[in-house]
């Protein structure tokens, strides 16, 4: 009934019921057994039940007792010294003491409930005994069993409303903490779906639109004195835009990559050489070395990646006149090589990814192989060409995340 108290639930709240329609039942008894006793100052008697009720009554209607722990001492006061005035009339009020004994220790500390109780229950004894005219040890048994039975129910239902209190909070802070987690987890999803997107679009339509634009300065260099070769190339470019369009489709579907379509890793690899050797001046050599072996969609997406955006490079910045690309199934491995013959280029200097410039096909190559547990290795120097080694698993690890629905 008090901020210190604990707060009424349902159940409580019918149990604080029964107590109020306890001690308005108790008064009643002891003006009733007065009245129809007929005791000479019944009068005084029927004065001090409803004084008691009254006082009683002011307890719950009265705000400051159910926030203030001091409040809820004084009403407990003034009912005490109401019961006290009609114990001293009726034997009857000993009765009173029990609910008295739940009130006291629910409304009051813990330090000063005990002795309130003890009070109230040296009080009804002497009251009793005193209309008795008598005490016998008989008389303390049954106030003294009472008073220790309320403290001990409200002490235990006051450590089950703080054990309870205790897992709420709990429970809000882990509905809290999976609130946050899931936020997390949401941000971490699209982060690597990002990631995921930004190497895509790099190995297909950058790669397609670089192509295009390779073929289409071509075709403008031979006009007008080699009007058959500007068309070839413009047909090459046209081409590489069809191309390039279906991988944007499948791509926006989330699908397979055309070339792996109703192929092998080997064979879409070796058209992608052939389509290089087609389209620009270059020579891209395919080799197959060893048995090939079933593989998973995201080892075939990652390799087929690496090896498109390589020979990209390649055709791009290596001026080479050929290219080796490499495809080796080494038992419980994967391997990828691809060789070229270009000016190469200075580990150490490379220059940093640019929105203009690009610079970011080698740091999404890594990412594919290091999200299936494998490993890049690059050679190269400048005028000594440039070796790129892709190697992975062929069973990738259990927290890495799959490509396949690219």
């Amino acid at each position: 009934m008090n901020a210190a108290a604990p707060a009424l639930t349902p159940t409580t709240r019918a149990l604080a019921w029964c107590l109020h329609l306890l001690v308005i039942g108790l008064l009643a008894l002891s003006a009733g057994r007065a009245v129809t006793g007929g005791r000479s100052h019944a009068g005084w008697i029927v004065a001090a039940s409803v004084l008691c009720a009254l006082a009683y009554a002011a307890g719950p209607a009265l705000p400051g007792v159910r926030r203030s722990r001091r409040a809820a001492a004084l009403w407990l006061a003034a009912v005490g010294a109401c019961w006290l005035v009609l114990l001293a009339l009726t034997p009857d009020a000993v009765w009173v003491a029990f609910p008295l004994y739940f009130l006291q220790a629910h409304l009051l500390s813990r330090r000063a409930a005990p002795t309130a109780v003890a009070a109230t229950a040296a009080a009804g004894v002497a009251g009793f005994a005193a209309h008795q005219h008598s005490f016998s040890p008989a008389m303390a048994i049954g106030p003294a069993l009472g008073a220790a039975v309320a403290v001990a129910v409200v002490w235990g239902y006051q450590a089950l409303y703080r054990e309870s209190e205790h897992r709420r909070r709990l429970i809000e802070e882990l509905t809290a903490t999976r609130a946050d987690l899931a936020v997390a987890q949401h941000t971490a999803g699209v982060l690597a779906e990002r990631d995921r997107l930004a190497r895509e679009i790099h190995d297909t339509l950058a790669q397609g639109l670089s192509s295009i634009q390779l073929l289409l300065r071509a075709a403008e260099r031979a006009l007008p004195e080699a009007p058959r070769n500007a068309a070839r190339y413009v047909d090459q470019a046209r081409q590489a835009a069809v191309d390039n369009l279906a991988e944007a489709r499948r791509f926006v579907a989330a699908l397979t990559p055309p070339t792996l379509e109703g192929t092998t890793l080997a064979d879409a690899v070796e058209r992608l050489c052939a389509t290089t050797s087609a389209r620009h001046p270059v020579t891209a050599r395919f080799h197959l070395a060893g048995t090939p072996a079933p593989l998973t969609t995201a080892h075939e997406v990652a390799l087929l990646r690496i090896a498109q955006s390589a020979l990209g490079n390649t055709v791009r910045h290596a001026e080479a006149t050929t290219a080796d690309v490499t495809l080796s199934y080494l038992g419980d491995h994967i391997a990828l090589d691809v060789v070229d013959d270009g000016r190469g280029f200075d580990l150490v200097r490379l220059p940093a990814p640019d929105p203009e410039t690009g610079g970011f096909g080698l740091t999404a190559m890594r990412a594919r192989t290091q999200a299936l547990g494998g490993t890049l290795t690059i050679e190269s120097g400048p005028g000594h060409g440039t070796v790129l080694a892709a190697r992975l698993p062929l069973t990738p690890p259990a927290d890495s995340e799959p490509e396949a629905r690219l």
